[in-house]
């Protein structure tokens, strides 16, 4: 491995030193030898600990982070592994993008004329003199504050049609898609739910076929097929004949 001798003062962060290492090894980004990359960078911090105690603590949390990725990548192929090694690429990638953006940014304000005039005089008096009501007043200074004056108490109109809401039993709703999948009037999942019902209606449908389905009374297919386990009842008669 090639020695490196630099100031830490010349990066701006671990992102930034490792960036360098990868552009110094003429990796690709897009594919980079994480092994070596990890070993190189350890090399330098510990290089430059011997050296200097007042190491910045980022470039240390980087090192024992990239520590504990390489013992990842030594065991046997494992999905942790392979999502650190994805998101330390991401970030290198991330910040290589800013800062090609930054350095763009920066050159357009190095050409960049900027001239700055004394500031105009002011005409007239500075006090602001015109009359406004007092609820005028208020209203603007809710407004200034990022803040909305309280809302007006609910009446009891609004609260009618929760109160009034016609009341739906979910036994009600397995009794009739029960009565439906037998007689044969009922077949399809989509058949259950209509705009034109209530809330309170679809909602206690939706309660009742997840009890069927979890107590193996009724089946759902792919195709949203219901199918109904006549044979559930057949069989609990037979216990009880039994006992």
């Amino acid at each position: 491995m090639e020695e490196l001798t630099f100031k830490l003062e010349d990066f701006e962060g671990p992102l930034d030193l490792l960036l360098y290492l990868v552009s110094k090894n003429k990796m690709n980004l897009y594919d980079i030898n994480i092994m070596e990359l990890i070993n190189q960078y350890t090399a330098v911090i510990q290089t430059l600990q011997q050296d200097r105690l007042d190491v910045a603590s980022e470039f240390i949390d980087m090192a024992a982070h990239l520590v504990q990725m390489k013992s990842a990548l030594l065991l046997p192929r494992t999905p942790e592994a392979e999502r650190m090694k994805e998101e330390l690429t991401g970030r290198l990638i991330e910040y290589c993008a800013c800062k090609a953006v930054a350095a763009q940014l920066g050159s357009r304000a190095r050409d960049l004329f900027t001239a700055v005039r004394a500031p105009m005089p002011l005409v007239g008096a500075a006090e602001y003199t015109r009359p406004h009501k007092p609820e005028q007043m208020v209203q603007a200074w809710y407004n200034l504050m990022g803040r909305s004056l309280r809302k007006k108490k609910p009446t009891q109109e609004r609260f009618e049609p929760l109160v009034t809401a016609p009341f739906v039993s979910v036994a009600s709703r397995v009794a009739h898609m029960l009565r439906g999948l037998v007689h044969g009037t009922l077949s399809r999942m989509g058949q259950l739910f209509s705009r034109e019902e209530s809330r309170s209606t679809n909602v206690a449908t939706f309660l009742a076929l997840l009890e069927l389905v979890r107590a193996g009374r009724v089946q759902i297919a792919e195709d949203g097929r219901l199918q109904v386990d006549r044979t559930h009842r057949r069989m609990r008669k037979e216990k009880v004949t039994h006992e």
